[in-house]
């Protein structure tokens, strides 16, 4: 029987893609929560400020951060 090395290498085992080093399902899944949580509070505030005048006084934004940080939904 005669041997012949071949210059072709052969996997035999199936071997998964290699994982792209992107953001995960759990990392992307949080982010898109604190984006809406984000633009729900940018159009509270707009709505707030629409209603005094859309001027952004001292005393409209410590109302603003009261109203937000009592707010059970943020």
């Amino acid at each position: 029987m005669a041997y012949a090395r071949t210059a072709e290498r052969h996997d035999f085992v199936a071997t998964a893609p290699g994982r792209k080093h992107g953001r995960g399902f759990f990392r992307r899944a949080f982010d898109s929560m604190l984006e809406g949580r984000r633009r729900t509070a940018e159009r509270e505030i707009a709505a707030f400020l629409q209603g005094r005048g859309q001027s952004l006084t001292d005393d409209a934004e410590r109302e603003i951060e009261r109203i937000l940080s009592s707010s059970a939904r943020f």
